[in-house]
């Protein structure tokens, strides 16, 4: 009896340890970061944010939080979690940030963020709601750092069974950061099974002219496709068309990234009058995941946690 109840205790606590492990919320500092040169007059306190609106042509002064919960409502379903709504703040927050201390915003705009996504990030004020503002408040001033700097935040609808590194999701050539790593989406939970898997066709013309937008040679009419290399989480990063190799990725966004879902492939065929694929996923797989944010919100975990779960070795912070 008392050898088991020994055996018992350990169990236990092997179990309480990887609970534990598993739930681990990043460190916090104090104090909070520089802000980018092109918000510094506003350290220690909520910048004011210089938008581009692209439906109109017009730059728009917003504050900060105010055009975080625009991105947060146009970015993810507003009626999701408030956790996962949270985590998505903290995202797009230190997203913002990036790229305004990477080049100090939007170069020829005049503004410091665009609510054109395919230049920044989306953003639609007409879908916040009382569950985004109370997401957004709660996380207020949160950003995520690596060594003192704010993260590249990429972020993506579903990974499929894992996320991706930069490299091989986004053809990113500056050396795949230290705190993006391959990890197991939890989106498989939930995620419903017509937003899990998709098929497309496209006409053989039309990847014929894809090809060469993506940056090779004309392949000629189209006979032949295979996926022709993978990366480690086991998307296609090269795809083969007649004996011209081009980019997944690139392919991808020339086909149409709302039709081509992913690289996640789990077929890819020529056949009478089109080529046909098939795949699990959408978006580019890198970061974290946004169905798997509204897993891991459903079992409890805060916004601290699931950004840490995408996201290796951070810090927060609270920047303002």
């Amino acid at each position: 009896m008392i050898r088991s109840q020994r055996v018992f205790v350990i169990l236990l606590s092997i179990a309480l340890l990887i609970t534990a492990g598993c739930r681990r919320r990043p460190p916090e500092t104090k104090s909070a970061p520089a802000l980018p040169e092109a918000l510094k007059e506003y350290q220690g306190g909520e910048p004011r944010l210089k938008v581009y609106q692209h439906e109109t042509g017009d730059v728009g002064e917003m504050g900060f939080e105010e055009y975080i919960a625009g991105v947060v409502a146009a970015e993810m379903d507003p009626e999701w979690p408030e956790d996962a709504l949270a985590a998505q703040a903290i995202i797009a927050r230190s997203f913002t940030l990036q790229k305004i201390d990477e080049n100090g915003g939007i170069p020829g705009r005049n503004a410091h963020a665009s609510t054109d996504f395919k230049e920044f990030q989306a953003y639609n004020a007409g879908r916040i709601n009382d569950r985004v503002r109370k997401a957004v408040e709660k996380t207020r001033g949160k950003v995520a750092l690596y060594e003192d700097d704010y993260i590249r935040a990429w972020f993506h609808a579903y990974a499929g069974p894992r996320t991706a590194l930069p490299d091989e999701g986004l053809e990113y050539r500056g050396g795949n950061p230290p705190y993006i790593q391959i990890v197991e989406s939890p989106a498989g939970k939930i995620i419903p099974e017509e937003e899990e898997h998709w098929k497309a066709s496209f006409p053989l013309s039309q990847v014929q002219a894809a090809v060469v937008e993506a940056g090779g040679s004309d392949p000629g009419p189209v006979e032949s496709a295979a996926i022709s290399e993978k990366g480690p989480s086991g998307r296609a990063t090269a795809i083969r068309i007649n004996d011209v190799e081009v980019p997944a990725p690139s392919l991808r966004l020339a086909l149409g990234s709302t039709e081509m879902r992913s690289t996640f492939l789990d077929e890819i065929a020529v056949g009478e009058g089109g080529l046909f694929l098939s795949g699990t996923g959408y978006g580019h797989g890198v970061g974290m995941c946004q169905w798997g944010a509204r897993a891991l919100a459903e079992e409890g975990r805060s916004p601290e946690e699931i950004v840490d779960y995408f996201y290796r070795d951070i810090t927060l912070a609270k920047a303002w």
